[in-house]
Order: C-alpha cells, then structure tokens, then sequence
C-alpha cells in the first residue's frame, strides 16, 4: 500500500517513504492545500504508518492500520469540535494534559487537527507548549487550508507538507471512473472549476455543475452591462439569508474569473464565462472581481444582504 491511496504527489510520496525507511519521520506534521486536496487522506495513511506492525508501512491490513482508517484507534485522537466555529482552547489544554499518558494499543498517541486554521492565539500558545518538547511517542498533524494563518513559531517546530493539484490526465482518468456515466462536458467544467484538487470535483459531479438560477441571470445581465438588468437580479436577492447569498457569491466570482483568464487564452468553465469574456474587457471583468470579493467579505463581516446587494449593483454597473 505504501502512500499510493493519495494520488499524484509524487515528490511529497517518496520525500515520506524515505523519512519513513530511515525512521526519521517527524513528531509534527503541517498537512497544507485547499478543500478537497487530500489532507485526511495523508493523514490517515501517516498516523497508519506510524502505528502499522508490518514490515512494509503502511500496509493498511493489519489490525492498526484497519483501526486508523476505521476512525476508532485509540491512539489517534482528532481535536475539533465540529459544532463551533473555533476550536475552544479547552480542547487543546485536554489534548495536552492526555498526552502525557502513554498509548494504550499503538506505538504512538497521535492527536490530529483536522482545521487548524480555526485555532485562536491562545489555543495556538497552548499548542505549542505541547510540541516544542512531546515525549518520544507523542506526534501532531495539523491540517489547514490556509498555514499562513498559524504562529510563525508553530509553523517552525512542523514539517510542512504542500498538496498540489492532480495533473489533468490523472484527475480526468481518476473522474470518468468514479463517474462513468457523466458527460465529457460535465467532467471538463469538474476539473476546470476544481482547480486541479480530486476532492472537490468530485463534489462538483455530485452536486451537478449546473449554475444556480441567480447565476445564469448574472451572467446574462453582466453581458448586456445594463444597470437595470443588474438591478433586476440583485433586488430579489435582498431577502436571501447572509448564509444564502455566500454560495451565490461564490459562483459569480468563479464565473468572472474564468472569463477573466479565458481572455488570456485558457479555456473557460462553461459556455456563460465565454459569453461574458467576449463582452467585457479586461478591466471591467477585473473591477467585477474586486467588487463581488469585496461583497463575499461583508458577508463573512455579519453585514446585511440589502446593504451588500446595494453596494454590488453600483459597483457591478461601473464595470
């Protein structure tokens, strides 16, 4: 088995294997890349590896490979309470104390953080009493999609390891048999809007890569550039939910963006990003970026969605 169950990564697969023959794999690991780009995947196969009893590691038959992957070894302890939108400190200063209690089954007590990026000052503080000095069977993996985010003292103490995307050969292959009966169409604009990351394309399929209707009406209003046209979009939207508009939000930026780049010769996501690419220069596509950014991050700021919606049809008509 080795690391092979995460796909491409090639140069990061074997950087492992390698500290892994040699028995140097470290005591803290910075798992790093976007949703979707295999972070519990590497997880599990190195919390495998470290507690694997065979002689090639990991080999996921075994009885502690088999508990890692099942989520009920209990050496490997995820910290996270999943119902709050940061990680209380509680947890961590619990994680630390237990630490110094020895395994009960494998060779090591793995505590695994699965986002953290959501990790406050103080929990971050808290945490790196832990891994500064661990004891010898003590061993962290803290996953995150943004490690700019962590202490600079925390990111010093780890081994960073950077997923990247899947080569567009490998991620269409890797697609078309998970999804036999998908369109070509469909599996393009998956690995196009994906960014190259397995994990959400696959969500894309699932979901279907149709546009939500707010956004099929965007893109044909954003074309004909008419401040009433986008008015007549963005009005219905006052009622929406901050929670309702995100996702909306989300899916123009990706639509502008595409057409953006489909200007410079990259293809684009759908046949509406063509649209908009043809009738909208450069800057104007780049203003409309800037504004439906700059309304994702009133959002995330609790500001109303009349307020936002206001703001990005002025914005949106000086494009």
């Amino acid at each position: 088995m080795g690391f092979d169950a995460l796909l491409g990564n090639d140069a990061l697969k074997q950087r492992l294997s390698v500290a892994l023959s040699r028995g140097q794999l470290s005591h803290c690991y910075l798992i790093s890349g976007p949703a979707g780009s295999g972070k519990h995947t590497l997880a599990r196969l190195l919390a495998s590896a470290m507690q694997c009893t065979s002689a090639s590691r990991p080999c996921g038959q075994c009885a502690q490979c088999r508990k890692v992957w099942s989520g009920i070894h209990p050496d490997v302890i995820t910290v996270d309470d999943p119902e709050k939108k940061g990680i209380p400190v509680k947890l961590v200063r619990d994680a630390c104390a237990d630490l110094y209690v020895r395994p009960n089954e494998g060779a090591k007590k793995i505590y695994l953080f699965p986002r953290a990026q959501d990790l406050n000052a103080q929990g971050q503080n808290a945490l790196l009493k832990c891994i500064e000095e661990p004891p010898a069977y003590g061993v962290f993996l803290l996953l995150t999609e943004h490690a700019e985010q962590l202490l600079p003292t925390i990111r010093s103490r780890c081994v960073e390891l950077r997923l990247s995307p899947l080569g567009d050969d490998l991620l269409q292959r890797e697609l078309a048999a998970r999804f036999p009966d998908a369109s070509p169409d469909a599996l393009r604009s998956a690995m196009l809007r994906s960014g190259g990351y397995l994990g959400q394309a696959i969500d894309l399929l699932r979901e279907g890569s149709e546009l939500l209707p707010q956004s099929k009406a965007f893109a044909e209003a954003f074309c004909t550039g008419s401040a009433g046209d986008l008015l007549r979009v963005l009005a219905p939207m006052e009622r929406l939910k901050r929670e309702q508009l995100r996702p909306i939000l989300l899916q123009w930026t990706e639509l502008l963006s595409s057409a953006l780049a489909s200007r410079s010769g990259l293809p684009a996501i759908s046949p509406e990003c063509n649209r908009i690419a043809q009738r909208r220069t450069d800057t104007q596509l780049l203003h409309a970026v800037q504004a439906v950014q700059h309304a994702i991050s009133l959002t995330d700021a609790n500001v109303g969605t009349a307020h936002i919606c206001g703001m990005l049809c002025v914005r949106l008509s000086e494009a």
